[in-house]
């Protein structure tokens, strides 16, 4: 019975038509993939863009190469030309006067040795304190008990004294020895001659284990002498 049953199976089996078994997917195919194709169009692109611009960079050096360089040539005339009327405001001082004396010419300036420097200005009015109105009272100050000094007398005191008149004595400078000193003297009256009314003198001093020689200057009209010294440029001191 088993004998028959094993029989039957082989037969059905052998049996079995080709064309109704299921059929198996071939996913191989027989050309490239997708992704290699990309890749291939990719390179092709690249390779066409090098090319390019290859023949683009050949063309361009071979221009700059065989150019030369173009002399660019200043127009005729002058670079800068006043106008006959620049307007605007006009401010004292201009002019070539400084490009002048920076190029070596005489601007033609002089300066006045002669001068004298300005009186300063005093102080000012002091305020008035303001007068009591109507009505209001005054008291005085409660009186101070200091006692006086001993031997000096009671009353006002001394009016300042008035200034010294324009004579006076000036210091013209300290020199190493007697000789330079006189020879300063004669150099400053040479070339000042408002010094000659005034009559010089040398004065030893010892300062610092050294002897110096100050020169010096008196008469009228001193201080103001002295003054016109300074603004030209030279050392003077009023004593």
């Amino acid at each position: 019975m088993t004998d028959v049953r094993a029989g039957d199976a082989t037969a059905f089996e052998e049996d079995r038509l080709p064309w109704l078994e299921a059929v198996e997917d071939d996913d191989r195919g027989d050309g490239p993939s997708t992704l290699k194709m990309i890749v291939g169009v990719l390179i092709a692109l690249v390779g066409i863009g090098a090319i390019v611009g290859g023949i683009f960079w050949m063309n361009n050096r071979n221009e700059v190469a065989s150019g030369g360089a173009e002399l660019i040539k200043a127009p005729e005339g002058p670079y800068k030309v006043r106008p006959d009327d620049p307007g605007g405001m006009a401010v004292e001082g201009e002019g070539d006067t400084a490009f002048a004396a920076s190029a070596g010419q005489d601007p033609k300036s002089n300066i006045n040795t002669n001068a004298v420097p300005e009186t300063p200005v005093g102080p000012g009015a002091q305020p008035q304190p303001k007068a009591p109105s109507d009505g209001a009272l005054l008291s005085a100050p409660p009186p101070t008990n200091a006692p006086p000094a001993s031997g000096s007398a009671t009353g006002a005191a001394p009016a300042p004294q008035a200034p010294a008149g324009p004579g006076g004595t000036i210091q013209l400078g300290a020199f190493s020895s007697q000789a330079n000193a006189t020879n300063a003297w004669k150099a400053l009256s040479g070339r000042f001659t408002y010094l000659a009314p005034l009559t010089h003198n040398v004065v030893p001093v010892s300062a610092g284990g050294k002897t110096l020689y100050r020169l010096r200057a008196s008469g009228p009209g001193a201080a103001n002498i002295c003054g016109r010294l300074r603004v030209a440029g030279e050392t003077c001191v009023t004593l």
